[in-house]
């Protein structure tokens, strides 16, 4: 890596922290090893094993698992202290490709703000950017971000309405229509996903960067529904069309939190190439405590993509001091 873009990432990470800090934010510092995780059909993870000392009655050894993101331990720090946290570190994502765009090994910002919704997220998400953006920097990587939902999204760049479609379960036909030949079986959430990533990603405008707001329910996630019923308070960031962040309105109902560990975990155990521990009683961690789980927001950044937008950089290779494929 180049000294001078080294240096950029120093600072980059410095300004991020000086931001939350300043903010009253509090740093978190979580485990990378996780005994067990939040079930997640759409990611493969890295398993490990723990090996007990010499003098171990059982000698067997303990799976662990490199946690894909802070979030299994934060959601626990926030039911015990309810204040607003953030988190920089390395996570782990298997199955991934190495190159442009990916690393198995990642560096992700995760922010939480108590009493707060996915539109407050946005709005801090805007100032981040605005402090660590030059004044002199293209449009294309400066606040404020165009706000757009993903049913406009799918009308503008697909050329049809998504919720229509799903409703008169011509989805399928729209997709044919586009060029795309989705296997018979396929559902309507990969159906869904399928025509995003084909047709509306490689669309959505390079020249300023977009949230894309208000993801369809059908699509499973810990973010709360909207008044709709069509849609969860989530949205995506992309700038200069790659995807740089994730975020909810975080789902606090212990029932459905449970209902989609179990969903998810089902789907997990039947598909995953890297099977996976979660506990089935993370729910109770929603459970009223003391008093109930706080209503709040949480954000998911890649640090890497960031710092690759900021300076301008083609590749995440380009901002890592050593890519996976450097061994």
């Amino acid at each position: 890596m180049d000294i001078t873009v080294l240096q950029e990432r120093a600072r980059i990470m410095k300004n991020i922290r000086r931001f939350f800090d300043d903010r009253n934010y509090l740093e978190t510092d979580t485990p990378i090893l996780a005994p067990n995780l939040i079930p997640e059909s759409c990611l493969e993870v890295f398993e490990t094993a723990y090996i007990p000392p010499a003098l171990s009655e059982t000698r067997k050894k303990q799976s662990y698992f490199l946690t894909p993101s802070p979030e299994i331990w934060m959601k626990r720090l926030i039911a015990d202290h309810r204040v607003n946290m953030y988190q920089i570190g390395k996570c782990f994502r298997n199955g991934e490709s190495v190159g442009r765009m990916h690393s198995p090994e990642f560096t992700m910002l995760e922010y939480y703000t108590m009493d707060a919704d996915y539109e407050d997220s946005l709005d801090i998400t805007e100032e981040l950017f605005a402090s660590l953006v030059p004044s002199t920097a293209r449009k294309s990587i400066s606040p404020p971000f165009l706000r757009l939902t993903i049913e406009d999204a799918f009308r503008t760049y697909a050329g049809f309405s998504l919720f229509a479609a799903v409703e008169k379960g011509s989805l399928d036909m729209e997709a044919r229509a586009l060029g795309l030949n989705p296997p018979a079986t396929i559902g309507t959430a990969a159906l869904y996903d399928l025509i995003f990533v084909h047709t509306v990603e490689p669309n959505l405008p390079r020249d300023t960067p977009v949230a894309l707001m208000d993801y369809p329910a059908f699509a499973p996630c810990l973010a709360k529904q909207n008044a709709d019923g069509l849609t969860v308070a989530r949205w995506e960031l992309y700038v200069r069309g790659i995807e740089l962040a994730n975020c909810y309105s975080e789902e606090t109902n212990p029932e459905k939190v449970r209902a989609f560990f179990e969903k998810e975990a089902a789907a997990k155990a039947e598909h995953a190439l890297v099977p996976h521990a979660v506990d089935p009683d993370y729910w109770n961690v929603f459970s009223p405590r003391k008093e109930q789980y706080p209503r709040c927001s949480g954000v998911a950044m890649g640090v890497d993509r960031l710092i690759m937008s900021l300076t301008g950089c083609s590749s995440i290779d380009s901002v890592l001091p050593f890519p996976m494929r450097y061994f």
